[in-house]
């Protein structure tokens, strides 16, 4: 049940690469906490975290669940978010509802690419982090080495909370009651204390006088404030020893996320903008205006959109009149709940700091800000910056007139998962759904087919070619056009400039005196976007480039908005064919995680593929991460590549870095097709 309180509720965010353990973990809390009288296996499609038929037929997290549990008087919402890395967009999206991140790493496997990225996205949005090495009881003898690997990895203030006895049967507190009556599996447990209050009581000039001059103990009690202040600045990074599927150091993580972890009112304060891009000051106050952010939404062909929020200021009951973003009109709250996996437990209220869920609402979209009065409308919340995506497949319908049902069940996935985007190609006639890796397009489109009933075919992934120019360029067109009756008039002269890459598209006007009237200027800039789309080489978007609107000519009768988007046109493709088009190609960065032996193979066949590799680093169990720059069009079946040379053990992650010069022989290619 919801708390009575925001002091009480802890949002925590389970981060994690696939295979770390984050939803046993959960689990194991769960049955420790007495919320589930046995433990589910993700194996056997039993766990609660991963309920969806999809997540129990590919024995995944894919999409983040809500869970929570009440324990020592706390209530602690759980967010897991699915580890695999073309899902990391997924992940990133429960960020903003927490004030913690718990870091799973598995004791096997060591730190991986998710691992390392998880750290760093928490960290850049001010998120408290607590790591938890899972699965220890198999793994005792690496524990150390991970420890120092851990440090080396994300700082030296990354210390253990507690260790694991000699036989990994408990944990030794390090804390709260540190425990001398037990032998450690390695250090001590008065030094890893005695470093912990170090690193807290530099956070307090008074206490730290009281700890060092009078030499006098100080209580968790005392520590609390400083703790907290050492956690959001990442002074701090506790680490916890824990094995769910024996239940080891359960129950001292539950002590560490009541006792050490902020509560909405101690965590950093949520990024809130107005219109204008000013911040926001809100109060976690239940008297205050509402404002809660929706971050995740599920469409269901039976129940309908259903949007989880958290709400950061005010609170929301049933029967209040709430608007969506800048919706004029309210809606009425009347299906307000918590989720608990797959069940759905009512409520009457939530509090400041609070997560629960709407029903029945169809305007809710993933980042809305639900509010109560209209001084709000404007309102947003800074959300994490998501990955580009990479890769794309062509779909259509099996069925000729099931066109309507496929673009619906696509904008669905879309509203459902941003990091998921709809391209339509106009060149090709074809409209590609684009995600971070092909495992993403694929889950999403098998979600398409089951949930929403729509058979589909797809083609080769597409690449996001993008045109632009390398030097400047100046047109004049008049288009003129007389059939009987009022004509068409306009004449447009502009030029074309080209802008660092990353720029996107600027427009300005230094139209004078009158030349064009301002009331064409929209229709030229159509014209010009219109152009833009339709490129000028092969057919990809333009960008990267500036168009200036210098000067021009109207007629008092004729001149008409079709005439200068005409004229706006075709004087850009003009000015663009004198300013040395281009080809772009995207620029990923790839990141391959393979045993030592198999680097040389790797890096070389990077470089046959026009690669540029960047450097190496060992990583744990004897692996290296290689890091390299690659055109994405060279990687398309990389994956395949991959798994031939290492026999399937090896692992690749790839982001976005930027476009580039195609070669000239890609683009006499891509010309030519």
């Amino acid at each position: 049940m919801p708390a009575k309180r925001t002091e009480q509720i802890r949002n925590i965010a389970l981060l994690g690469h696939a295979g770390s353990g984050k939803s046993s973990l959960i689990e194991a809390l769960l049955f420790r906490a007495k919320e589930i009288p046995s433990k589910g296996r993700v194996a056997d499609g039993t766990n609660h975290a991963d309920f969806t038929p999809q997540e129990i037929q590919h024995h995944h997290s894919l999409e983040p669940s809500l869970l929570s549990v009440d324990y020592q008087q706390q209530h602690i919402n759980f967010i897991d978010s699915p580890g695999l890395p073309d899902l990391f967009g997924r992940a990133q999206l429960t960020l903003p509802a927490a004030e913690s991140v718990m870091l799973v790493i598995n004791a096997n496997r060591g730190i991986e690419q998710i691992t390392r990225r998880a750290f760093q996205e928490a960290r850049h949005h001010g998120k408290a982090v607590l790591i938890v090495v899972n699965q220890i009881s198999n793994n005792l003898p690496a524990l150390e080495m991970l420890l120092e690997q851990i440090q080396e990895q994300f700082g030296h203030g990354c210390l253990p909370v507690n260790i694991p006895n000699v036989d990994g049967s408990s944990v030794l507190d390090c804390y709260f009651t540190p425990q001398q009556d037990d032998i450690p599996l390695f250090g001590d447990v008065k030094d890893c204390h005695d470093a912990l209050v170090d690193v807290v009581v530099e956070q307090d000039e008074a206490l730290m006088e009281l700890y060092l001059e009078q030499e006098e103990s100080v209580t968790p009690a005392q520590l609390h404030a400083p703790l907290e202040a050492a956690l959001r600045q990442g002074e701090l990074v506790p680490v916890c020893f824990t094995d769910a599927e024996a239940q080891v150091g359960i129950g001292h993580l539950l002590n560490v996320l009541c006792q050490a972890m902020p509560n909405p009112l101690e965590g950093s304060d949520a990024e809130f903008v107005n219109a204008n891009d000013k911040s926001i000051s809100i109060s976690a106050e239940p008297d205050a205006h509402l404002l809660a952010n929706v971050f995740k939404v599920t469409i269901d062909p039976y129940v309908g959109k259903l949007g989880v929020f958290r709400i950061h200021q005010g609170r929301m009951f049933n029967g209040q009149k709430i608007f969506v973003g800048a919706g004029r009109k309210p809606v009425k709250v009347t299906h307000l709940f918590k989720l608990q996996g797959g069940e759905q437990i009512a409520v009457n209220e939530a509090l400041p700091g609070d997560i629960c869920a709407l029903a029945k609402v169809d305007n809710l979209m993933v980042g809305a800000i639900l509010h109560d009065h209209h001084e709000e409308d404007e309102f947003r919340m800074l959300a994490p910056e998501l990955p580009q995506p990479l890769f794309g497949l062509a779909v259509a319908p099996k069925k000729r007139g099931d066109e309507q049902k496929l673009a619906e069940a696509l904008q669905k996935l879309v509203t459902e998962d941003p990091s998921l985007h709809i391209h339509h190609a106009k060149t090709e006639n074809q409209t590609v759904l684009q995600g971070l890796g092909d495992t993403h397009v694929q889950i999403a489109l098998e979600k398409a087919q089951q949930l929403f009933n729509v058979d589909m075919t797809t083609e080769t992934p597409a690449i996001a070619y993008r045109e632009t120019i390398c030097g400047n360029g100046v047109s004049r067109y008049r288009h003129k056009k007389q059939s009987g009756g009022a004509g068409q008039f306009g004449e447009v002269e502009l030029r074309v400039e080209t802008l660092p890459r990353g720029s996107g598209f600027q427009f300005a006007s230094e139209v004078v005196g009158g030349a064009i009237p301002s009331q064409f200027i929209p229709a030229i800039e159509k014209g010009v976007r219109e152009a833009m789309t339709e490129g000028v080489l092969a057919g990809f978007t333009m960008q990267d480039l500036r168009v200036v609107v210098m000067d021009g000519k109207h007629h008092p009768v004729d001149s008409k908005e079709i005439a200068f988007f005409t004229a706006g046109k075709k004087a850009f493709l003009e000015a663009v064919q004198m300013a040395q088009p281009a080809l772009l190609e995207p620029i990923v960065d790839l990141h391959v995680v393979v045993a030592q032996d198999k680097v040389g193979d790797i890096t070389g066949d990077l470089s046959a593929h026009r690669a540029m590799v960047c450097g190496t680093v060992a990583v744990a169990n004897n692996q290296v991460d290689i890091s390299a720059e690659a055109p994405l069009a060279e990687l398309d079946d990389y994956a395949v590549r991959l798994k031939a040379m290492t026999g399937g053990e090896g692992e690749m992650s790839m982001e976005f870095a930027r476009y580039e010069v195609a070669p000239e022989l890609v683009t006499e290619r891509l010309i030519s097709h």
